[in-house]
């Protein structure tokens, strides 16, 4: 594929700090509002905002075919689901508004003044309405690591894990965005050492690294979508974290999985990084033993070598990293998750989040929740302050961060940062 907007030579005359995830071969979409300004689609370049209304209104965007007001609106999904070509062309003309050889938008300075928005001026919102979540269950790392602590290393993973991705159906209500503070959940507990359940706050409190890709088409209810055919149907990714209560989940989750114990909190960062944009960033991913079903092989390299980080910040502290990791460790990738998806004949909506599950790596640094991190319980983290940590405590933030690198030139998501706070229930 054949993207100039890619390319590593590009430079913008918008100033671009040395370590910002937001070059010109970027150019994320997402929702953000002002003091002067009501909610609607911008374009991160640097430490900017590129105001999508103000463009298409004032005739830059001319010649696309853009309806009327698409992107001065809430959510990005009308924008989105005018299908991925449209969304290469609108990139594709940021990307020449703001390439340093191009002085249409740059000579005219109330034009730039009025479309570039200094980002700590700007507050970012939910990018999507989102109608549907999955969340999938595809690191063999981490499914490897939890079945290690609550089976036995010979009996990890069950029968079906390496013959399809295990996932399901989510909670799309309580998707929040970066910022958004996180009440620790209630439940029915009861460890092991208790003899019937109560009712109380969780103690066990977790992150959850993930990524997650965003539909942009439907294919209409009994029409599966082909693995050869899912690229059509993946506009972009986010950072996300499926916030967990382990200790309801470990009570709740038999015979049918977890329901309370993630239904109360997920967030995604606010930028959607095209899959244009992750293109040049596509690895091989691991070899898959047994040999899948053919609906769910696949041919060239559908993995992301995305670095990520996840750091937690103590109240009125500083930050520490306590994850390093990379999304290229994924057993099943983002196709094989969209085409089992839809071999039943479920239908996707617009604005759909599927995220991939816990990302986890190979050493004990690159584990992606604090239930493997600490092991349970048993290997506490060492905290700058002196502090230890099993799991989360009230006051904690949790900041995640995912960058790729290649040629020179470095994308990223911004952050997903989000901050406990106690519960808001009564015990009874």
């Amino acid at each position: 594929m054949n993207i100039k907007a890619n390319d590593p030579s590009l430079k913008s005359w918008v100033e671009i700090p040395s370590d910002s995830d937001f070059p010109i071969q970027n150019l994320p979409f997402g929702i953000f509002s002002t003091d002067y300004l009501e909610a609607g689609a911008g374009v991160a370049i640097g430490n900017h905002i590129l105001d999508l209304t103000y463009l298409h209104e004032n005739g830059f965007l001319d010649g696309l075919g853009l309806p009327a007001g698409v992107f001065n609106q809430k959510y990005l999904n009308d924008f989105i689901g005018l299908g991925k070509q449209v969304a290469r062309e609108v990139r594709g003309r940021i990307s020449e508004l703001l390439n340093v050889e191009n002085d249409e938008l740059q000579s005219q300075v109330a034009a730039r003044e009025l479309s570039l928005i200094p980002m700590d001026e700007a507050q970012m919102h939910m990018p999507i309405r989102v109608p549907n979540y999955t969340d999938f269950y595809s690191s063999e790392y981490h499914a490897a690591n939890v079945g290690t602590m609550f089976r036995d290393e010979e009996n990890a993973l069950f029968p079906n894990w390496k013959h399809l991705p295990v996932g399901y159906h989510g909670r799309a209500s309580s998707i929040v965005a970066s910022g958004v503070d996180i009440h620790r959940p209630y439940g029915q507990l009861k460890p092991a050492e208790v003899e019937k359940p109560f009712f109380g706050a969780s103690k066990r409190l977790d992150f959850e690294l993930e990524m997650a890709f965003i539909t942009c088409k439907e294919n209409g209810l009994g029409n599966p979508v082909s693995l050869s055919e899912s690229d059509d149907y993946i506009f972009g990714f986010v950072l996300f974290n499926d916030w967990s209560a382990r200790d309801v989940q470990v009570w709740e989750y038999v015979p049918l999985g977890p329901f309370l114990a993630k239904s109360f909190a997920s967030s995604m960062s606010p930028w959607i990084v095209t899959a244009d944009a992750l293109e040049p960033f596509k690895v091989n991913g691991p070899k898959q033993d047994p040999e899948v079903l053919p609906y769910l092989q696949y041919e060239g390299s559908k993995n992301y070598d995305i670095d990520l980080q996840v750091f937690i910040q103590p109240d009125n502290d500083v930050a520490n990293l306590v994850c390093s990791t990379n999304f290229k460790h994924m057993y099943w990738n983002v196709n094989q998750q969209l085409a089992h998806q839809t071999m039943n004949g479920c239908n996707l909506q617009v604005g759909d989040m599927y995220a991939s599950g816990t990302i986890s790596g190979p050493d004990e640094g690159s584990f992606g929740s604090m239930l493997e991190l600490a092991w349970k319980g048993t290997k506490p983290i060492q905290l700058k302050n002196g502090q230890k940590r099993s799991f989360l405590e009230d006051g904690d933030t949790v900041i995640m961060k995912g960058q790729c690198e290649r040629n020179g030139v470095k994308i990223g998501f911004g952050e997903l940062k989000n901050k406990v706070l106690p519960s808001k229930n009564k015990d009874s």
